[in-house]
């Protein structure tokens, strides 16, 4: 019995290794794409989470190459009915949702969040505030360009 019991823990404890320690949220725009194939890149190939990009037209959605666990996802600010959509409307919209879905309790103890936004400046700033208010992501976890000075890169 005394070897089911190390069998069952240590068939867990391989299950526990191989989940995600981290997740990743990420953000991009027409206007940084290079910078988010760079991000993408320095990623483990077993990485999880989520890239948004926002491009004006569907026409504009291309290719990036990302690991096999990562979901990509674009946002076409194209024309909705009459009304066009504001640049980073879509992409601030889209991560923050993803933010309320996926970080919203404690059910993933021990999975650190990760956070790279590289869309233009209001989309960035209303993501930050939002998850700054929400207290879901520590602020050093919390990736932005400096020139923004929103978050602690």
């Amino acid at each position: 019995m005394g070897t089911t019991q190390t069998y069952a823990g240590s068939r867990a404890a391989r299950r526990a290794s191989r989940r995600p320690q981290v997740q990743h949220l990420i953000t991009a725009d027409e206007r940084s794409l290079a910078d988010l194939e760079l991000a993408l890149a320095t990623l483990p190939m077993c990485a999880v989470g989520r890239v948004f990009i926002e491009v004006p037209e569907t026409a504009d959605i291309g290719v990036v190459t990302a690991p096999p666990r990562m979901t990509v996802t674009w946002l076409p600010r194209s024309r909705r009915g009459a009304q066009p959509r504001a640049t980073g409307e879509a992409l601030s919209r889209a991560a923050i949702a993803w933010a309320d879905e996926m970080l919203c309790d404690d059910s993933g103890a021990g999975l650190r969040t990760e956070v790279i936004l590289l869309g233009g400046w209001l989309s960035t700033a209303d993501i930050v505030d939002h998850l700054k208010s929400a207290g879901t992501v520590p602020v050093d976890a919390i990736h932005a360009p400096s020139r923004y000075g929103l978050a602690s890169d």
